[in-house]
Formats: C-alpha cells, structure tokens, sequence
C-alpha cells in the first residue's frame, strides 16, 4: 500500500506497468489528470492508462493501492471506456511538461521538466513539487538553457495558464517508445494548439509517419498549419499513396504549390496517384514495393525486404519485373513470397522461383475487386499492371482496410475483449471521478 508521503515524479511515471492484485498485468500508465486551479495546489485525480488494443482508459487515483518502484498496483477493476478529457482536466505529459512559468521570488520564469505528486492523509494526490529549469536570457531574445531547480507548487505562477509558444521536447522523449500508430492516437487526443506545437517538433521522417496514420482532417489541419516548404518535406517522406490521399484533401491551388515544391522525383509518383479515382487499385496502391530482377539472388531479395520504412504487408512479396525496375516497370513476371525466400539457397535467383499464378489487377479495378482478390489468395498485397502489362504499383491491405472501415472508426469504441473485468455502476462515466 502506498503510505502518506508517498511522492512519485508523473515523467518517471509513464511507461510504468499497471496489474491488479493477483499480478496480471492490466497496461501501462501513459498520463497523469490533474486538476489545475488558479490558487491551491492542482489535485491528481486519475492515471491514463493504455490497454490492449491501444484504448487509452481513465483509472482514478482511488483505484490505485500502490506505487512502487517500476510498477502501480489498481483493484484490477477498469472502465473500458476510451478516455475523453474533460475541459476541467490538464494531463501532465502531454500539457504541463514544457510549459513556461512565472518564479514567485520575481527571478525571472522557468521550464516545468517535471510534477511531482504526493499522497496526503486525506487519501487524496496533490501536486507538491515542481522541477523546472531556470530560462536564461543572454544577448536579448537569446535564450540559453539554466539551472534546474525543485521548488514547492506554491512558489511557481501561471501553471494554469499555456504559454503563447509551448515546446514539446520533454513530451516527446516520454513518447519516444511509440509506433507511429499510437503516437497518432495520443495526437488525435490534444487541443488543436497542443496538436500542432507537438506535430511541428517531429521530426520530417516521424511526423510523416504519424500523419498517415491520423484521421483526415487532423492531416489537413496539420498541414496547412506549416510553411510550405516544411509541408513538401514532409510530404516527400511519406508514402506517395498516403501524400496523394492528403493532397487530394487539400485545396487544388495549395496541392499544386507543394507538388511544385517537392523533389521532382517524390512529385512524379504522387501526381500519377492523384490521376486515379479514390476507390479504384490505382488510387490504392503504392509505387514503391520491392521491385527486383529475374536475376537476383535470394540473399539479395532478403536485403530488400529488411528495409524499415517497408510495412509488413509490403515485406511479404517482392515483385519480379523486367527492366526498368521503376514504376512503371518493364513486363511484369510475377511475384515470390517471403517464406518461399526463407526455404530457399541464398545464392539461387529470385527468377527460379517466382510465382506467376497471381493474377495482377488494372489500375481501374474497384475496391471490391481488391478486396474479393486478396482474399481469395490469401495474400497481403496485389500487384497492379497496365494494358502493356507493366508494373505500376502494389495495393496492401492495410490500405484496403482503411478504406473499407468508416470515417470514424479511430473514435468509435469496440466491444469489449476478453481482458475487461467487471466493472461496477459506480465507474460509469458520470460518476468516476467525483
């Protein structure tokens, strides 16, 4: 049991693992709600907390027995309702960490790096402590990082209040250890302003990652927030399916600006895309899978298929053309599954064992056609061809499901799975947090 006194640091915190009395672990703790008012010191009140099937859920504080050292112990009974912050509601990862406040001693203003959080005798968590590092001004708007310091709540102002221009880097470094996927859902989560500051301090490689798994008016919003030429980087590091898929979103005037601004190479493939109908192969499909010759050697292919930014449905085949391998291609011959390279002498050629019963689809093939030939053959991607019979690119079912699936489905709750435990009235979202 966690005794009066206790204090834990929310950044060290998130991360932690969550079980419940017998020690089956529930999730992991990923945020800190706390209430945030103009005098007296914020009060936690819950833990967000991630769950299988990356649902982030609310657990109040009066359901946690114990904190300890690398873990935090619930009574194992969970609302799965997915979390939705209140107005009243700050999260401490994603709002506080980075924010600037005012020093009660008139010494200038200061970077909260982290909160602490302590139980007192009521039962109840309090914000007691607040590690900030000290701005510097040097030679005017210069600023140079300063030294850190842990004072009390009572001595920092304007915790309640964003700064004009937050940063993100702290908020980013917990994050750190997220797919693409579940960053984009923590993003999905923020006020647009947060959102924006926190998208603008990715990187190029990973903001495009996470806008192709975003809804599309987050991606637009996003976008159209940056400088242009910002907004054609980023737009290069995506993948051209999903750069078309937002360009086709966007304004045509503002889409043909970025296309003028992105490499000429990056630009080709996306305006190919965007010729095509949305529900069609060619407006599904990639114009980069592995695309390699009759001749190479399978220890070759199996390079090929290693690479990162490739998803794995992409990795699953690689696609045998005759030369240019370039979309489109020369002939297309036909496709050779990974587990086929996996069996096979690393020195034979790819060429030997390709797999020319997979009947490729047209570019204007519908999403039903797709969809009846992915799963027909049991496969995880679907090669698209031209009259000519030459490669043009490979539709993934991933972007078939997506497509498939409604708009909302990022926000729409699911059925309950198999790890939920009872859960009393007395969770029910009117009454959880008291």
């Amino acid at each position: 049991m966690s005794s009066v006194g206790t204090r834990v640091f929310v950044a060290r915190l998130a991360g932690t693992k969550v079980f419940d009395p017998l020690g089956d672990e529930v999730g992991r703790v990923r945020d800190v709600v706390v209430l945030v008012r103009l005098k007296g010191a914020p009060r936690a009140v819950g833990l967000v907390v991630e769950v299988p099937g990356r649902r982030r859920v609310f657990v109040p504080l009066t359901r946690v027995t114990a904190v300890d050292a690398g873990q935090v112990i619930s009574t194992g009974l969970v609302n799965m309702r997915r979390f939705e912050q209140r107005a009243s509601e700050t999260l401490v990862v994603g709002e506080l960490l980075d924010r600037t406040v005012d020093l009660v001693d008139g010494s200038g203003t200061a970077t909260v790096e982290d909160v602490a959080i302590e139980l007192q005798r009521s039962g109840d968590w309090y914000v007691t402590k607040v590690f900030v590092r000290r701005t510097e001004h040097r030679g005017g708007l210069l600023r140079r990082r300063g030294e850190t310091m842990l004072v009390p709540i009572d001595q920092v102002r304007t915790l309640a209040r964003a700064s004009a221009a937050q940063g993100a880097e702290l908020l980013l470094a917990q994050y750190e250890d997220l797919k693409p996927a579940d960053l984009a859902d923590v993003l999905h989560e923020m006020g647009v302003t947060r959102r924006l500051e926190v998208a603008t301090a990715l990187d190029d490689e990973r903001l495009a990652d996470v806008l192709e798994e975003l809804p599309e008016d987050d991606q637009v919003a996003i976008l159209r927030a940056m400088e242009l030429t910002r907004a054609a980087d980023v737009l290069e590091a995506m993948q051209p399916d999903d750069a078309a898929d937002l360009l086709g979103e966007l304004p045509s005037e503002q889409a043909a600006e970025l296309l003028e601004l992105m490499e000429p190479d990056e630009a080709k493939d996306v305006r190919r895309l965007l010729a095509y109908e949305d529900n069609t192969a060619g407006g599904l499909m990639t114009t980069e899978p592995v695309i390699l010759g009759p001749e190479t050697t399978i220890a070759a292919a199996l390079a090929h298929v290693r690479r990162q930014d490739l998803t794995p449905a992409l990795a699953s085949l690689v696609f045998v053309a005759r030369p240019p391998l370039e979309t489109p291609t020369g002939r297309f011959i036909g496709v050779v599954h990974l587990q086929r390279l996996l069996r096979e002498p690393p020195h034979g050629s790819i060429g030997q064992i390709v797999d020319t019963d997979i009947e490729p689809v047209a570019a204007d093939a519908p999403l039903m056609t797709v969809t009846r030939e992915l799963a027909t053959y049991n496969l995880l991607a679907l090669p698209v061809v031209d009259d000519q019979r030459r490669l043009l690119g490979a539709v993934s079912v991933d972007d078939v499901l997506d497509h498939l699936l409604p708009d909302d489905w990022r926000e729409t709750d699911d059925e309950p799975g198999p790890f939920t435990r009872p859960t009393p009235a007395v969770t029910a979202r009117g009454v959880r947090r008291g």
